[in-house]
Parts: structure tokens; C-alpha cells; sequence
């Protein structure tokens, strides 16, 4: 595996001048995002495939060990606040269990059963979509997770940082960003862990987009919890539909807080209109102010 291997060029990096070591450092992240580019194809597959089953009320499960778990739950956190992706449509299955994303468990990503159990404890099938994440692309607890869940009917995403792993023949979407050796040999955390956030960053942000949760860029199912988020949909209200800050704050007031219900009041339709309008074109806010704007 490239990623365990030892480089001569960093053997004596102990002894470099902090700067230095900061550079070789720095060039690897480099490197570790010029490795996701000829990966965007399959990751932009493995996205338009998990809208479909997303679509039809399946969930997002994020699987891995040590790093590349928590990589994965890092991800999959996000997605509720910033998309208001629902909390209950998110698994993780992290070998050693959820304490293990705070203190590493020894030999957890060895254990084949744990990753199956994961999969049949979750009960999950055909519309779910499961991402597994193994910079070895050798992980025994990913893969069978994978494994199980595919002989389930559901979705499998594998990502590896080593070409030619079983992680990558286990899934139906591989993806691979091969980083190559680290400076620090077998450290993945750094160049690995880099290249498998960005992939996922891309992966969700995508199935996100496609899902009709941003519009222009903006992120319009976004969770306003608190006093920052409030302003910026008071913002957002008013970047789409040209009207004043009270405006705004009153189409949000009414809208219960909901921004794409908020923007069709702003423009002048009724709460329950624009309701309506938007359930009609499922969720799609550019479907639903083009309804709008024709029968006004």
C-alpha cells in the first residue's frame, strides 16, 4: 500500500528546520487535492444515484474506523444544520462504537462481524445510500459493513486512497484519490485524511445541491439556530426577492422560520400559497417562484 510506504526523501525530516518540515507538510495537502481531480466522474455517479434513493426517504450511513470514521461523522454532522438534512435520515457505524470518535479502540477495525451488525442493527435496504472510508481500502470492519449492505440493495460508496483494494471491488461506486506516501509514513491523517474530506465535502454538498436545498449558491434550507444564522437568512430573503430587512424579518416571522416559504411572502404570496406552491414542486424554490411569478 503507497500509503504505508517509507520515503528516503523525508528520513531525516527530524532534523529539518520547523519551516521546512511545515513545507513538505503543506505540499503533501497539495498533492492530496490534485489527487481528488480525476476522481469528480465517479464521485459526481455515485451522487446522482444516491439522489434517487435519498428521494424516495432513504438515509445517508457513513462507515469507517479510527480517522476515515471520523472523517465520515464530521461530514455527516454538518449536513442537518447547514441543509437541515433530517438528523434521522444520518447513521454512523464506527468501528469500537461512538466512543471511538473521541479515543481510538484497538483491533475495532478488524472485527468483520461488528461491521454487519452495524448494517443489520440499522435495518438498512434498497433506498439507503452507505459510504464506506479505508484509506488502505483494506479495512475488515468497512468492507463487510459494504459487503452486508449491498447484499441488502443499497447503495455502496467506497473510498480508498490505494488503487486496486477490495474496498474499491466491494462497492458499486468506487472512488479512489491515490495520495500516495505520506511524509510521515502510514500517518493518514494527513495527506489521506485530506483527499477523504474533500471527497466527501463534494460527494454531500452535491447529493445536497440535487436534492434542492441551495439555491444560487445560497443555502435556503439552512437551520437558523442562532443570532448569525437568523441575519443571514434575514440576508438571503432579501438577496433573493430585492425587498427591505423588515420585510425580510417579517415574511420569516411568518413563514415559521422556513426561508423558501419566506421568499414567496416576501414577493407577495399568502403563507398557505406558498406552501402550497412549494410542496407542489417538491421543495425546488426555482420551480416554485417560476409557478409564482406566472400566476402573478
Amino acid at each position: 500500500m503507497a500509503t504505508e510506504h517509507f520515503s528516503t526523501r523525508y528520513q531525516d525530516l527530524d532534523t529539518w528546520p520547523s519551516l521546512d518540515i511545515l513545507a513538505a507538510f503543506y505540499e503533501g495537502q497539495l498533492s492530496a487535492v490534485s489527487a481528488v481531480r480525476p476522481s469528480l466522474p465517479a464521485i459526481a455517479a455515485a451522487a446522482e444515484e444516491a439522489v434517487r434513493r435519498l428521494r424516495r426517504g432513504g438515509r445517508l450511513v457513513y462507515a469507517g474506523a479510527g480517522t476515515s470514521g471520523r472523517i465520515g461523522v464530521q461530514d455527516g454532522t454538518e449536513l442537518p444544520p447547514t441543509f437541515n438534512w433530517p438528523d434521522d435520515r444520518v447513521v454512523y457505524l464506527i468501528a469500537g462504537g461512538t466512543g471511538a470518535i473521541m479515543q481510538a479502540v484497538e483491533n475495532a477495525e478488524d472485527s468483520v462481524e461488528e461491521g454487519i451488525a452495524g448494517i443489520r442493527g440499522n435495518d438498512v435496504g434498497p433506498d439507503d445510500v452507505v459510504i464506506g472510508v479505508a484509506a488502505s481500502g483494506r479495512t475488515p470492519f468497512t468492507i463487510a459493513a459494504l459487503k452486508e449492505a449491498a447484499s441488502r440493495g443499497a447503495q455502496t460508496i467506497g473510498i480508498s486512497n490505494n488503487p486496486d483494494t477490495p474496498i474499491l471491488e466491494a462497492c458499486s461506486h468506487p472512488i479512489l484519490a491515490d495520495t500516495g506516501e505520506e511524509v510521515i509514513a502510514g500517518s493518514t491523517r494527513m495527506k489521506a485524511g485530506t483527499a477523504q474530506k474533500i471527497i466527501l465535502n463534494l460527494l454531500s454538498t452535491l447529493i445536497m445541491v440535487r436534492l434542492d436545498r441551495v439555491y444560487r449558491g445560497l443555502m435556503v434550507n439552512m437551520r437558523a439556530t442562532n443570532a448569525k444564522l437568523r441575519r443571514r437568512s434575514e440576508i438571503m430573503v432579501s438577496q433573493i426577492t430585492d425587498c427591505d430587512d423588515a420585510t425580510a424579518v417579517e415574511a420569516i416571522r411568518q413563514a415559521d422560520g422556513d426561508l423558501k416559504t419566506a421568499v414567496l411572502i416576501a414577493l407577495g404570496a399568502g403563507v398557505a400559497e406558498a406552501r402550497d406552491a412549494l410542496e407542489r414542486h417538491g421543495g425546488n424554490l426555482r420551480k416554485a417562484l417560476a409557478d409564482f411569478s406566472t400566476s402573478s
